[in-house]
């Protein structure tokens, strides 16, 4: 059986049976999409949007439109650039973005001033997108799998960044902007090109600390408290008089819908932190991030 193919501006057939719902959610992950149908962006009302795997290369920038819209999945797609107008949604708190072909983000992202999580992995980008650095709120963020040698020294601007991922990316250095993000709890550093680290201890809230696949004969110097994943970190942990809990798994499912079990993750869940939510993965190595 193929995958469903729509006419480039109807919406699928099956579209009002899931807005039947009342959930003002649509699903259109794994059609075939160039371009998102004009007729989605006049459902004014609609709160979730997935169009995830469709082939997507454009967005119309009628998209803003959908002033409700709290989540969007645009993930694994081709998408090269992103319209003005999806920097023009007010209420919009989770976007994926990964597995385009990004290299930039527009001027205007800084817009999105209600976004918490943005996932922007396995995309192009060579810099760090200055407008992120204006997302205050902004808690979780995922820039896997990107191209990315320095971060910039105002990074700091970001107090709200509580999960910050940057596996497999092309740092030679530890980025000493990092040592004064001490709201950080997960930081992710896998899969780049470092050969050692400093002392981490001013990163006080830091709670997962990944660095495994880096050229570094050891662990950092960290807190007790601070669940490590590299090179010697077992042997390290294994010091501590504690039990050693489970890892978070890269990546759960991206329908984190209730916020409570997101805040486990990034804002204040103790221990519960580090098990693995509904629809993951049992360990780091399965998926591309740490968590949501």
């Amino acid at each position: 059986m193929g995958i469903a193919e729509s006419t480039p501006d109807e919406l699928p057939s099956d579209a009002e049976e899931q807005l039947r719902s009342g959930e003002q959610q649509l699903e259109l992950s794994g059609r075939r999409l160039r371009r998102l149908p004009s007729a989605v962006c006049a459902l004014s009302r609609l709160q979730k949007l997935y169009v995830s795997g469709t082939g997507l290369r454009e967005l119309p920038e009628e998209i803003e439109e959908l002033r409700e819209l709290r989540i969007l999945a645009l993930d694994f797609n081709k998408l090269e650039r992103l319209p003005d107008g999806l920097c023009r949604l007010p209420r919009l708190t989770r976007l994926y973005l990964g597995g385009n072909r990004l290299l930039a983000l527009p001027a205007d992202f800084a817009q999105l001033q209600s976004l918490r999580c943005l996932w922007i992995e396995g995309n192009f980008l060579r810099r760090f997108p200055r407008p992120l650095l204006r997302l205050v709120a902004l808690q979780s963020l995922q820039m896997g799998d990107n191209r990315l040698r320095a971060l910039p020294a105002e990074l700091p601007r970001m107090t709200g960044l509580r999960g910050l991922w940057l596996y497999g990316n092309r740092f030679e250095e530890f980025p000493p902007a990092l040592l004064r993000m001490g709201r950080l709890h997960i930081l992710d550093l896998d899969r780049n090109r470092l050969g050692g680290f400093p002392d981490l201890h001013p990163l006080r809230a830091l709670r997962v600390f990944s660095y495994d696949h880096n050229p570094v004969t050891g662990p950092p110097r960290v807190a007790d408290t601070v669940f490590l994943v590299g090179e010697g970190a077992v042997e390290r942990m294994a010091e501590r008089d504690e039990p050693i809990p489970r890892p978070l798994p890269r990546r759960p499912a991206r329908a984190f819908e209730d916020e409570e079990e997101e805040d486990l993750l990034i804002g204040g869940g103790g221990s519960r932190a580090l098990g693995a939510p509904r629809g993951s993965l049992p360990a780091l190595e399965a998926a591309p991030g740490l968590g949501t």
